[in-house]
């Protein structure tokens, strides 16, 4: 059956690829092997699903959450490339009965597959990520639909893949974290079919792509003030990096960036075809709002009592302890076309355009009138200034800096399709600009 074996088949990145094992939770607080009983575990990061604003609408439980910390495991869990097979295709369920040998399988055709077996490592920390779930995923993700909230329903049919992808973490410092395509399935297995893109590499390994892609974007100049969005790319079963296909599932692979890694950094965009992560770093955070900043902020802006222009009643930003439901009496709602702050009232409605289309009453653009919202996920944030900047048109408040920023950067949507949203709700953005300052009635302004 096994026609070749060759024990020298790693290389600087694909030997990196690790593999964890069916134990450990997503969540992990148990401590490291060097931490001391009652420290906290050394943490590599944390994921953050766009468009949940701090919470799925379902409430955060178990693995399926908006937000999950990825923390050093009590024992190294990850594997690593040993020995390539050239096997017959036919025989390919035998070879890889083994539950307890990691592979990679390559089905080149109806006749032949190459199985790469992993080893363990004791380097390195592995957590998964899919639509499935089975318990060797890490954190369960679904489809994320535009305006906020899970897609759900018998025809919500997902796109993410229920094995989407691995990060593995170096358990020493600096603690890299880096991503690749694909996760291990029940049976200790990456499968990529006859039809999948997959290739031989110049040193003679074995690389392809998933059927919908893993697209990494890392931010030029960091995750802060000064950040601008980078260049979105694609990440293979081993980690290496590729230009993006012509459309999402296409078989023929983009070109190889030699120049770029698969390293996570601060701020890095990890997108699953339906949903999409942001990736931040223990030091990222520290730069980042805390929620007591935030509900210090709200209070504050409500301290300075703004009123409605129209009405002359007072607003104020609803507690986030509220949840989102129907508007409060104090909201404040905004004209997104001008930024024009106001309460509710149903003046300047233009049925001929629709429900939402109203008139501002002090400059007279036409546009949707939305109540405003707080955007309570702090991790999203690019620094802790003051709520100046909604986003159009869904009303999620933040500080400028950050409704610039998110603005700007395309987000995958579909087989080749990019579009701006709003971070907190998934939102498309529409108008200019994406976002629009908003203009309070009093001291506020």
């Amino acid at each position: 059956m096994v026609l070749e074996g060759n024990p020298e088949v790693g290389s600087p990145r694909t030997s990196d690829l690790q593999h964890r094992g069916n134990k450990g939770s997503c969540v992990l607080s148990s401590p490291g092997e060097d931490a001391q009983p009652g420290e906290e575990p050394i943490k590599y990061g944390e994921l953050i699903v766009l468009g949940y604003n701090g919470c799925l609408a379902s409430g955060d439980k178990g693995r399926r959450r908006s937000r999950l910390a990825l923390s050093r495991r009590p024992h190294a869990n990850g594997v690593k490339p040993d020995v390539m097979h050239h096997i017959s295709t036919p025989l390919i369920s035998k070879a890889l009965s083994n539950r307890g040998q990691h592979s990679i399988s390559y089905t080149l055709s109806r006749s032949h597959s190459v199985i790469v077996e992993y080893t363990h490592d004791s380097d390195t920390d592995m957590f998964q990520i899919g639509r499935s779930t089975e318990n060797m995923i890490d954190f369960v993700v679904t489809d994320t639909s535009p305006g906020g909230g899970a897609a759900e329903g018998p025809s919500a049919q997902s796109t993410i893949s229920r094995y989407a992808c691995r990060i593995l973490c170096d358990r020493r410092p600096p603690y890299t974290a880096r991503i690749y395509a694909a996760g291990f399935d029940a049976s200790s297995n990456i499968f990529l079919g006859e039809r999948a893109a997959k290739w031989r590499t110049p040193d003679g390994l074995m690389d392809g792509l998933t059927t919908n892609g893993v697209l990494v974007m890392h931010p030029a100049g960091g995750f802060s003030e000064d950040s601008a969005p980078g260049v979105w790319r694609e990440i293979s079963v081993c980690g290496n990096v590729y230009t993006l296909r012509d459309s999402r599932s296409a078989q023929q692979r983009g070109k190889l960036v030699e120049n770029e890694s698969n390293v996570l950094q601060d701020g890095s965009l990890i997108d699953l075809c339906g949903a999409t992560l942001l990736w931040r770093t223990p030091a990222g955070l520290l730069r980042a709002p805390t929620l007591k900043q935030l509900e210090a902020q709200r209070q504050e802006a409500n301290a300075a009592r703004p009123q409605c222009p129209v009405g002359l009643s007072t607003l104020a930003f609803p507690s986030p302890a509220r949840g989102r439901t129907a508007p409060d009496k104090q909201q404040p709602w905004v004209y997104v076309r001008c930024g024009h702050v106001h309460g509710y009232h149903g003046w300047g409605c233009r049925r001929e355009r629709g429900p939402q289309e109203r008139e501002c009453p002090l400059c007279r653009l036409v546009g949707p009138y939305v109540p405003l919202w707080l955007g309570q996920e702090a991790g999203l944030c690019l620094d802790p200034g003051p709520p100046s900047h909604a986003f159009a048109p869904c009303g999620h408040v933040c500080s400028e800096k950050t409704a610039r920023y998110w603005a700007q950067t395309p987000l995958p949507h579909g087989t080749h399709a990019f579009h701006a949203a709003c971070p907190f709700c998934g939102a498309w953005l529409t108008g200019e600009h994406g976002c629009v300052r908003l203009i309070f009635q009093g001291p506020l302004d």
